[in-house]
């Protein structure tokens, strides 16, 4: 068994929610004002503050507690480092039982590791999984087969964890079971398999359980592969908005596995490369020309390693290593969204209302291709890139079989979408814009004029002369993609 572990570690102050850094806060005293810094030192059990910077016995916190007192009364601030860490990890046959990851690849500490590999059967472990319901029909079997193997007690939960069923109500189905099934919510981490809106709905209710039970994401979809299962955030639609409640919870580990993707329709292998194109166009020229050069032969074999394809060979390990290591370097830094210029919200300006709107019509990725393809001629209007430049976009785009236009994006829509990010993006509209190929940087400054004019080209230029404005949508296509 080979694998590539890619490694996070985030260090979060809770009370700024800035990344921390080595400068401490520093308590000053100020007119009428007397404040303190305390230190917290743990002796025999018991944590006392502590000022200076020396102590000779305990256990010294990161965390500290600044007292601030005025004629007025007393008041505290505490800083409190809150670490994250996580292990995104491709493996190969996840549910081979001789492949311990799907158990144990989530623990970092060796001798804890190497303690539960010599242990036998003396304590079977215990595990609570939920699984899409088309995924659950394709690999229980399977799955089954590896826990019985491996002397596992378990609770296998299928739900139709579709975009139309991403609800509170499915969350509190998963909570409802994890309760009856008694985890340890220390050391027995919940396994989400599936899809995109599995691993959001599953993280959702893990981080409700006890306020914060482990748990673990195994995507079944590219889509999945490069975006959710890489990031922090959890969350179910609400009020008719995508994803309107959730939090910024990591698993502690996600298990990437691409055969599952052999089982995944031709439309959802395209729906998930335009999450790959996003990150290509925002920050990674090389990872655009191998999709343009290679996008056809990525649909073609689903991601999986063909033998005699010399001309295209590990173009899917690297294609995916790519978009994963782009995706990573931009969420590391910013995992609680403190800092709202993010790249990786290109083709997310008006794709959730879009989205929204005509589900389940389109896909996720699909509604973000759109998004961006207009966006490009938003660049291209601002003279951020060339006519050729834009052409080789679209081109691009349509070889990996992405919907370029749709009916129900009008000016409307445009500006209600862009009215509504100002409103929880602190009054900026943060529009990310590629500039030439592989580079990218956020505008706030661009005007109506070149928003109605981007707007009548990519009309004039993209809309079908057919009356059918969109692919048709196969019922099949929608459940095999979980």
């Amino acid at each position: 068994m080979t694998s590539m572990r890619l490694y996070m570690k985030m260090s979060l102050v809770a009370n700024t929610g800035k990344a921390y850094v080595d400068e401490p806060l520093h308590c000053n005293n100020t007119a009428g004002v007397k404040v303190n810094e305390f230190h917290l030192v743990q002796v025999k059990g018991t944590w006392k503050r502590k000022t200076g910077n020396m102590f000779k016995k305990g256990r010294v916190s990161a965390a500290k507690i600044c007292e601030s007192t005025t004629e007025q009364g007393t008041s505290w601030t505490v800083v409190s480092p809150v670490v994250f860490t996580y292990k995104v990890t491709e493996t190969l046959d996840l549910l081979d039982p001789g492949n311990d990851t799907l158990l144990l690849g989530h623990i970092r500490d060796p001798q804890q590791l190497e303690a539960l590999r010599t242990s036998g059967s003396n304590k079977p472990l215990k595990r609570f999984v939920v699984m899409d319901q088309t995924v659950y029909n394709l690999y229980s079997c399977q799955l089954t087969d590896y826990f019985e193997a491996r002397n596992v007690l378990y609770r296998i939960l299928p739900l139709p964890t579709t975009e139309e069923n991403k609800s509170m109500e499915l969350v509190m189905k998963i909570l409802e079971e994890v309760h009856k099934f008694s985890l340890d919510r220390r050391t027995e981490p919940i396994i989400a398999i599936g899809g995109g809106a599995c691993l959001d709905m599953v993280g959702l209710a893990a981080s409700l359980y006890r306020r914060r039970t482990p748990y673990i994401r195994v995507p079944t979809t590219l889509l999945s592969y490069v975006d959710a299962s890489v990031g922090a955030k959890t969350g179910v639609n609400f009020a008719n908005c995508k994803n309107k409640l959730g939090g910024y919870v990591p698993p502690v580990a996600a298990f990437l596995d691409r055969s599952f993707l052999q089982s995944v329709s031709r439309r959802h292998i395209s729906n998930g490369l335009a999450e790959m194109l996003k990150m290509a166009l925002m920050k990674h020229r090389d990872l655009f020309e191998l999709l343009e050069t290679h996008g056809q032969f990525l649909l073609d074999t689903k991601f999986q390693r063909i033998s005699g394809t010399q001309d295209h060979q590990d173009a899917a390990s690297i294609s995916t290593r790519m978009a994963i290591e782009a995706m990573l370097e931009e969420l590391a830094p910013n995992l609680w969204e403190d800092d709202l210029d993010r790249l990786v919200d290109f083709g997310h300006l008006i794709s959730p209302e879009l989205e929204m709107k005509v589900l389940p019509s389109l896909l996720h990725g699909e509604a973000v291709n759109i998004d961006m393809s207009y966006m490009v001629y938003v660049a291209c209007e601002r003279h951020l890139m060339t006519d050729e430049e834009k052409l080789r976009i679209i081109n691009c785009m349509a070889g990996l079989e992405l919907p370029l236009w749709h009916k129900d994006v009008t000016m409307t829509l445009v500006q209600h979408s862009l009215s509504e990010r100002l409103k929880h993006s602190g009054g900026l509209v943060r529009m990310p814009l590629p500039i030439g190929l592989g580079h990218a940087e956020i505008f706030n400054d661009t005007e109506d004029d070149t928003l109605f004019r981007a707007f009548d080209k990519w009309c004039d230029e993209l809309r079908p002369q057919e009356p059918e404005l969109v692919q048709s949508v196969d019922v099949n296509d929608l459940l095999m993609g979980y």
